[in-house]
C-alpha cells in the first residue's frame, strides 16, 4: 500500500514565491554591492581635507559620478564609509562597483599626481602650475615661494630660491600640503645634484644656484638645445674676465616686459640688479627655470675663446660668435638690418 501524499498545490505556490522573492532579493544585494554603479561622467573623485560623508556624497551627486546614489548611499553605510572619510583624489573607473569605490575611499587609495613641469618663467607660472595639481590653491604656493625664512631654511635666498625647483617629472599625492610638496622637490633637487654634477660646479667655482642662474640665461638666449654648451662656454669666459654679461633675455626680465622682441637703448637704462648690462656679474637669481639640458650644458660648456654673440641674421635661431668688438659689430650690423628688413622695432 502506497504512503506518498500529495503536497498541497498552494504550498508548492508559495515555496516558489518565497524562492523567487529571494532571487530578487540577493540579485538586487549583488547589484548594489558588485554590480556596475560608477559612469563615465569623470575620471575623478576628489575628496577635500576636512569633507565630511554629506560633503562627499553632494559631490557624488553633483558630478553624477554613479547611477544611483540612494543605493551608494546604502552600501556606503553598510560598509561604514561616513566614519573612515580620507581625503585624496580618486581613480574612477566606469563600470566600476559601489563596493570597490567604496573599499577605495575607505582606505585612502588615491592616484598620486603626476606633476610635470618645464618652461616655466616666474615663480608666480609656478605657483600656478603646483595650484592647479593639488588641493591647495596657487596663492598657498606663492607665499612659501616667496618667503625668505622658507628659503634661507633650505640653503637659498628669496632671489634664487627658484633655482631649487628641477623641471621634471614627479609623483606627488593631490591632499600633499604646500609645505611637504617644497619638501619633496628639496629632496629631488639634492638627488638631482649629484656629486659629479657638484665637483664640475666646484671646477666653476660656482654653487649649483649660480650654476642654475648661468643656466637660466643660456636658456634665455638659446632656441635650440645643441648651442647650448657654446652659449655657456661664452658667459664663463665673460665672468672669468670680469666683464659684462650684456645678456638681453636679462634685460627684458628687469624690464618685465616679455613681449621685447628687439632690445633697444631705453631698454638697457633701468636701475635693476637683473639687468647685465649695468651690472657686473650673475643676477640675484633665475630668470626662468632652467632645464636640465641647459644646467648641464653650464656644467660642460663648449671650450672656446668666444665674448661676443649676436644673433644670426638668417633668423635660424643660432648666433654668430666672435673674440673681438670688430667681429662682433660686423655681425650686429648684419642682424639689425635683418631686424629693420623685416619692420622688426621693438
Amino acid at each position: 500500500m502506497s504512503t506518498n501524499k500529495k503536497f498541497p498545490k498552494w504550498v508548492g505556490i508559495i515555496l516558489l514565491v518565497i524562492v523567487l522573492i529571494a532571487g530578487v532579493i540577493g540579485w538586487k544585494g549583488y547589484q548594489a554591492f558588485l554590480g556596475s554603479s560608477v559612469t563615465d561622467a569623470t575620471p575623478y573623485l576628489y575628496v577635500h581635507t576636512n569633507d565630511t560623508y554629506i560633503d562627499v556624497l553632494n559631490r557624488i551627486k553633483t558630478d553624477k559620478i554613479v547611477k544611483d546614489p540612494e543605493t551608494f548611499d546604502y552600501v556606503a553605510k553598510l560598509m561604514k564609509y561616513p566614519e573612515s572619510i580620507k581625503s585624496g583624489k580618486y581613480k574612477l573607473t566606469p563600470g566600476m562597483s559601489n563596493r570597490t569605490l567604496i573599499g577605495n575611499l575607505r582606505g585612502g587609495y588615491q592616484e598620486a599626481v603626476k606633476l610635470r613641469f618645464s618652461n616655466i618663467r616666474l615663480k608666480e607660472n609656478l605657483a600656478a602650475v603646483l595650484g592647479e595639481n593639488f588641493q591647495a590653491d596657487s596663492a598657498q604656493f606663492s607665499a612659501l615661494l616667496n618667503n625668505e625664512a622658507l628659503a634661507e631654511q633650505y640653503g637659498f635666498t628669496k632671489d634664487n630660491f627658484y633655482a631649487m625647483f628641477i623641471p621634471n617629472t614627479y609623483e606627488i599625492y593631490w591632499n600633499t600640503s604646500p609645505e611637504k610638496v617644497i619638501e619633496r622637490l628639496n629632496e629631488e633637487y639634492k638627488k638631482f645634484w649629484t656629486a659629479e654634477r657638484l665637483e664640475k660646479a666646484k671646477a666653476l667655482n660656482m654653487t649649483p644656484a649660480e650654476v642654475s642662474i648661468l643656466a637660466s640665461i643660456v636658456r634665455g638666449e638659446a632656441l635650440h638645445n645643441d648651442e647650448m654648451p657654446m652659449i655657456a662656454g661664452l658667459y664663463l669666459n665673460t665672468l672669468k674676465k670680469g666683464m659684462l654679461l650684456q645678456a638681453d633675455p636679462t634685460v627684458i626680465f628687469a624690464n618685465n616686459d616679455f613681449t621685447i622682441r628687439r632690445v633697444l637703448n631705453k631698454h638697457l637704462t633701468i636701475d635693476n640688479p637683473y639687468n647685465t648690462y649695468r651690472f657686473k656679474g650673475l643676477p640675484p637669481g633665475p630668470i626662468n627655470m632652467p632645464p636640465i639640458v641647459a644646467i648641464d650644458a653650464v656644467l660642460n660648456p663648449a671650450n672656446h675663446d668666444y665674448i661676443y654673440m649676436c644673433a644670426k641674421e638668417d633668423f635660424s635661431g643660432y648666433h654668430a660668435f666672435a673674440t673681438t668688438v670688430t667681429e662682433h659689430l660686423v655681425n650686429a650690423r648684419k642682424f639689425q638690418k635683418a631686424l629693420d628688413d623685416r619692420n622688426i622695432k621693438k
